[in-house]
């Protein structure tokens, strides 16, 4: 399938405007659902890791570092990754799977186009290269939300916070991140496409294949995730 689909396109314009409206559905109307998710994580992160640190003999400031820390390397690139594998991948799924059962890939292919092409290439391009902005914001509002959490609180001071924000921060770690998100964003464009593609039967066949898409991307986002946690940070 994938020989298929990074094929050049047959015509530029046809294929930019896909480009943009996939950069719609895929892009921009998943940024709600991750700024909100992200944003009451990172509140949650700190709730958590300041009602965890209670000795006095421990500093307030790991409560920032700790926060950071987990949403840079986990929360954001796999969790963010794992629910937009739910929202977008049944989208891709239900979409290709529709105009596989209702004969549409079909006319595509008698007028001589190539299909994989033309409706999965520029959900790739939109995922691989928008979804590391969508973390990236995430990212920001996960560490905004812990601030927020902590001034709403009071468990924790806000000069605290920042100061363990600032704490021994490496640009790798945001690296490493983006990584993720990338491998990801291929698994979440790929994997719901191919379900739908090779669809058979009727509606209904419709929907049991979004529910495998999004089962087997999710499984796959996260063995990938140890497979490149032990590679790239070990």
């Amino acid at each position: 399938m994938l020989k298929q689909v990074f094929k050049r396109p047959q015509k530029g314009k046809i294929f930019r405007d896909s480009l943009v409206r996939e950069l719609d559905d895929l892009g921009n109307k998943s940024l709600g659902i991750s700024a909100f998710i992200a944003f009451f994580v990172g509140g949650v992160v700190a709730i958590q890791t300041a009602l965890n640190v209670d000795n006095p003999m421990i500093p307030k400031y790991l409560i920032g570092f700790a926060t950071k820390r987990s949403i840079i390397l986990e929360f954001a690139p796999t969790f963010i990754s794992i629910i937009l594998a739910g929202k977008v991948g049944s989208f891709i799924t239900s979409s290709i799977g529709t105009m596989r059962v209702t004969e549409q890939i079909d006319a595509l292919e008698v007028m001589g186009i190539n299909s994989l092409n033309y409706l999965v290439l520029p959900k790739i391009i939109t995922t691989i290269f928008f979804y590391p902005f969508i973390i990236s914001i995430a990212i920001f509002l996960g560490i905004f939300g812990g601030w927020v959490a902590g001034e709403l609180t009071g468990l924790f001071s806000s000069t605290d916070y920042i100061d363990g924000i600032q704490l021994e921060f490496k640009s790798f770690f945001y690296v490493y991140a983006m990584i993720k998100t990338m491998v990801f964003a291929f698994v979440i464009a790929t994997i719901p496409a191919y379900h739908g593609y090779y669809v058979k039967g009727g509606s209904l066949e419709v929907g049991r294949s979004s529910t495998r898409a999004v089962v087997w991307t999710s499984v796959t986002i996260i063995v990938l995730n140890y497979f490149l946690t032990q590679m790239l940070l070990s």
